[in-house]
């Protein structure tokens, strides 16, 4: 029997609240997650990220100093992180950033206010 390999993942979004809400649901899923970090903007994500791979990025797409999409675009020039989902969390209405997100490389994307069986559901579309 072998054993699972533990997925790391980071939560980027300058909102404290939600990035406690997204801890919580992610530990309500049956996924072998290992360490969550968390980043308040792109800008820290871009910092923790240069030196470590996660399974996994959760990101907001509109954050001070560096937003979601700045971040993916940069997420994607890294050669150690360039396959890693990247899921964004987004309260546009609009499709046009979500496209963004698409063609920029984001895996997929949840609407603020999200519930847990959507972020569940998405994930486990993914792993």
């Amino acid at each position: 029997m072998t054993a699972t390999a533990l997925m790391d993942v980071l939560i980027v979004d300058d909102s404290a609240a939600i990035r406690k809400i997204l801890q919580r649901v992610l530990r309500q899923t049956d996924l072998p997650l290992g360490e969550i970090r968390e980043a308040g903007d792109g800008a820290e994500a871009v910092e923790i990220l240069k030196d470590r791979t996660f399974g996994l990025i959760l990101s907001d797409i509109n954050m001070p100093n560096m937003d979601g999409l700045q971040l993916l675009a940069r997420i994607k020039e890294m050669p150690h992180l360039k396959n890693v989902p990247v899921i964004m969390i987004t309260t546009e209405g609009g499709q046009g950033k979500v496209m963004e997100a698409v063609q920029l490389g984001a895996t997929g994307y949840v609407r603020k206010p999200f519930t847990a069986d959507q972020i569940k559901e998405k994930l486990t579309g993914i792993m």
